[in-house]
């Protein structure tokens, strides 16, 4: 069986709906970055192009952003939508089609934009037509289970989950300040720059807050209105943008004479709770560490993608040994969690940090509906 390796990787700065990006399409958005990452002439020697996206406009939006990007026409892409897994699987899709030799060198990982998402509404032949106000009453949040649409449930179910093993605010606030610090340093020293792409003139991700305290946390209001735990400050706010990466076989890196970031060594996937779905991050982590044979000693990098900080606390009392070797630049609280993107942002950044301590890697998301995923990476690799 051939090897999967991750040659290369870009992703663009963040921006928060409605603010830098504002009126980016998210197939300009996706289009630049694989600009970025792929040379011309490497574009014709791609076999195929999987974007991940939880948002967009249907339509194939990953032929669309191939084509815009001018890649030839030849090139075939998809798009994969597990909502905030989105990216992840992306990347799990190239790997698996890669070790089974059909395929060399395959772009993958995703985009969304929170900002230029299309207003969707009920047909009125669906028997939720007139439950949900008929043609004007347009939304922007899928159904993710059976019974009620409800707009809030990905909150809902964080709270669900914070309450049921019963976090504090306390608790939360403090990876909120850690994410924010963590995002700050890492900006400072330019760890991420050589993977980072400046679309229309962005210089930062958006999000970062150099000033973070824990009294202004305390003072926001709860997002439920019979919440007490979920906040603006522990939870992620909407965002856009885009991560890709290169993933290549042994075959194609030796005969390019490359130096791979990281070898894909294995995934899973499980499911969980539609209801508790922050609790599938963690469970994916430890499906994926009983698959390999693995403990948490074992791993020198853990990226979760921390669309609230109730999956960072998840992490901590599941793994106390390695808070250490979590999240080391920061997480999506402080740069912001681009449902399809994400996935691919946090293997960016897992194969920096892999530079700076080699070994394992372990990428992990939960994704809306009860569905998490984790990924298994190697420093280098050959």
């Amino acid at each position: 069986m051939e090897h999967a390796y991750i040659i290369d990787g870009r992703r663009s700065y963040i921006g928060v709906e409605n603010g830098m990006y504002k009126h980016l399409p998210a197939e300009v958005l996706a289009a630049e970055v694989l600009c970025a990452l792929v040379p011309e002439d490497v574009r014709q020697t791609v076999d195929e192009v999987i974007v991940g996206n939880g948002v967009g406009a249907s339509g194939n939006i990953g032929r669309l952003a191939t084509l815009t990007a001018h890649f030839p026409q030849a090139v075939p892409a998809y798009t994969v939508d597990m909502q905030c897994g989105s990216g992840l699987e992306a990347l799990t899709i190239a790997a698996a089609k890669i070790r089974s030799g059909q395929a060399d060198l395959i772009v993958a990982g995703g985009v969304d934009s929170s900002s230029t998402a299309p207003r969707r509404a009920y047909n009125r032949n669906h028997p939720d037509y007139e439950r949900y106000g008929g043609e004007e009453s347009f939304y922007s949040v899928a159904k993710f289970a059976p019974g009620e649409h409800d707009p809030y449930a990905m909150i809902r179910g964080a709270e669900r989950v914070a309450l049921d093993v019963q976090m504090t605010r306390q608790e939360l606030n403090k990876w909120v300040l850690r994410s924010h610090t963590l995002a700050k340093q890492a900006r400072e020293a330019g760890v991420l720059e050589p993977y980072l792409v400046g679309v229309q003139g962005a210089a930062a991700d958006a999000s970062i807050r150099d000033r973070m305290s824990e009294r202004f946390l305390d003072k926001l209001p709860p997002l439920l209105p019979d919440g007490a735990i979920l906040t603006a400050g522990n939870t992620c706010l909407m965002h856009d943008g885009a991560a890709f990466l290169l993933v290549a076989s042994k075959r194609y890196v030796e005969e390019h004479n490359l130096t791979p970031l990281a070898e894909i060594v294995d995934s899973v996937t499980v499911g969980g709770n539609p209801d508790k779905s922050p609790e599938t991050a963690i469970f994916a982590i430890r499906k994926l560490l009983a698959k390999t044979g693995h403990t948490a000693e074992d791993i020198a990098v853990f990226e979760c993608n921390e669309a609230f900080a109730v999956i960072d606390e998840l992490f901590a009392r599941a793994y106390p040994e390695a808070v250490d070797r979590y999240n080391r630049y920061g997480g999506a609280l402080a740069y912001g969690h681009p449902y399809g993107a994400s996935g691919g942002i946090i293997t960016i950044h897992a194969c920096r940090a892999l530079q700076e301590t080699p070994g394992y890697a372990v990428c992990s998301i939960a994704a809306a509906g009860g569905i998490g995923h984790a990924l298994l990476l190697r420093a280098g690799g050959m």
